[in-house]
């Protein structure tokens, strides 16, 4: 029996790969606006974050979420140019 499953887009990404991407793009301040917790917005820190985040699971899931819509923002965008090489 052959069945297909959607493919899982957070299979293989650690939440540390998850927060530093959204921290590139999004900036600190930005998240925090995003997602409102404290481990965003008060003196900021990838490791003060994670300790966070894997220990509330309800904070985790919003930062998920938020690096889902990340993704599909990424797609989503128009590549540029190619360079003339």
């Amino acid at each position: 029996m052959n069945t297909s499953h959607p493919k899982d887009p957070l299979h293989g990404i650690t939440l540390e790969t998850m927060l530093t991407q959204l921290v590139e793009h999004y900036g600190w301040e930005e998240m925090g606006w995003h997602i409102r917790i404290r481990c965003l917005t008060f003196n900021p820190s990838i490791k003060s974050s994670l300790t966070f985040l894997r220990r509330t699971p309800w904070a985790r899931a919003k930062v998920e979420e938020l690096y889902l819509r990340y993704l599909a923002e990424k797609s989503s965008e128009k590549p540029d140019e190619p360079s003339a090489e």
